[in-house]
């Protein structure tokens, strides 16, 4: 597991003064991610530096990098990332420490590199900023358990989780291909409907189109067919993380699920932010996991690891936005619906590594975990509308005078996640944004 380094020294600043102090970017984070300059459609590896994006390819042409940190600047400049992500850490470590000496405001080359620096950085707000990698496989966990008891308690009030929630991950598989950057718009999805007092469904528009506040894991090197992924080593298979929306038809979902699950109530579109935060910039900001409460069971032996129960989680406060089309008519900042928090994982990452390889399964370098929705406890802490409005029963009530049930066309979604206040610079995951229309 990635250990704290000079990398996360509290008193390093940069010369690109845009990062120091920066709520997401500081010199401290050094996310990688996928980018286009300004009039061109070329892909390009980049690293996040406050409102700027260091060019890694500008950055090998200058001969900046050497060893390995030149390996996998390479890697990382072939138009995705895969390369980087199936390198593993050591080769992942390299770039970021390499990144982080060049940018250093105390670095031995600063003034030969803000020399170069017009052909080095580019305002980000200039550029496209594309998926980092080619998604292969897409799996989605369900590891929020405020949520599923939420969500089971409006179906089931006697039994809102069912039995095997306690003993093993639960997950699905996802479509890939409808994963997007943030930024991308989301078109209003239609289905079979089926209300209670019917007695044959419609296909019509979904009335009750939701979001999900998530986690995203990307998996770095893979694993063969056949050979899982012990707890011990599940780790070294990180390659990063984003926040991802798991966009939902609630109406879709609640007639297509039995009896195999989610399917085009999910399938229609899945945002994620575009930059990825790495396990070395989250090493401060590693956890216990929390207890499990009493009498709840304790994991299969290949699901539990103790050193994994004393640090495998990660400490992020998470946020969820909603801005309407009333809300900007009126000039009015978007309405915060929720702040909620990684702690509140059942599983750890690590625990949904193994559990998915461990009847063979293989992963690969790109695929894309969602952790599934991350809810707090209290009501102001849910991760989706049909926890925080009873399933459409207590609408949410806008200063601009609008209610929501569920999102209307127009309305925007936009999830925010940082670490919290303390001894280390907080560092944050860039927003995670999409707008629901036709």
């Amino acid at each position: 597991m990635a250990r704290h380094d000079e990398t996360h020294d509290p008193k390093r600043q940069s010369w690109v003064s845009s990062a120091n102090g920066h709520p997401d970017f500081p010199i401290q984070n050094l996310p990688f991610g996928i980018f286009s300059l300004p009039g061109s459609s070329e892909k390009r590896g980049g690293i996040a530096i406050g409102d700027r994006i260091l060019d890694l390819g500008a950055a090998l042409e200058a001969g900046l990098f050497s060893g390995v940190a030149r390996d996998a600047a390479e890697a990382a400049s072939a138009g995705s990332l895969n390369k980087l992500f199936a390198s593993g850490p050591t080769t992942r470590q390299a770039l970021r420490v390499a990144a982080s000496t060049l940018l250093d405001a105390m670095g031995p080359e600063r003034k030969r590199i803000e020399g170069i620096g017009g052909r080095l950085l580019t305002p980000a707000a200039d550029c496209t900023i594309h998926l980092p990698a080619r998604v292969g496989d897409y799996t989605d966990f369900y590891v929020g358990i405020h949520h599923a008891t939420n969500v089971g308690k409006l179906f089931r009030p006697d039994n809102p989780l069912l039995p095997n929630y306690k003993h093993v991950p639960i997950g699905y598989h996802g479509r890939s291909s409808s994963i997007v950057p943030s930024g991308t718009p989301i078109r209003h999805p239609s289905g079979q409907l089926k209300d209670a007092d019917v007695s044959t469904p419609v296909f019509d528009p979904s009335r009750r189109v939701d979001y999900e506040l998530e986690l995203g894991i990307w998996i770095g090197s893979g694993n063969e067919l056949g050979n899982p992924i012990p707890i011990t080593e599940a780790n070294e298979h990180i390659a990063g993380f984003c926040l991802l929306n798991d966009w939902s038809a609630r109406d879709i979902q609640s007639w297509e699920y039995q009896p195999l699950g989610p399917f085009l109530s999910k399938n229609f579109g899945t945002t994620i932010s575009p930059w990825v935060i790495t396990p070395e910039a989250l090493a401060p900001f590693r956890t216990a996991q929390h207890p499990r409460p009493e009498g709840d069971p304790r994991p299969l032996p290949y699901l539990w690891d103790e050193q994994d129960q004393r640090d495998g989680a990660i400490d992020l406060d998470l946020e969820v936005l909603l801005l309407t089309p009333g809300l900007r008519e009126k000039g009015l900042p978007p309405h915060r619906v929720a702040l909620s928090s990684t702690r509140h994982m059942y599983w750890t990452v690590a625990q949904l590594i193994t559990h998915h390889t461990s009847n063979g399964c293989n992963l690969r370098p790109g695929d894309l975990f969602g952790s599934g929705t991350i809810s707090a406890p209290e009501v102001t802490g849910v991760g989706s509308l049909l926890e925080a409005t009873r399933g459409g029963q207590n609408p949410l009530r806008l200063e601009s005078g609008e209610k929501r049930r569920f999102l209307e066309d127009g309305d925007e979604v936009i999830l925010h996640a940082r670490t919290p206040e303390g001894s280390s610079v907080r560092i944050g995951f860039g927003e995670c944004r999409g707008t629901i229309g036709n």
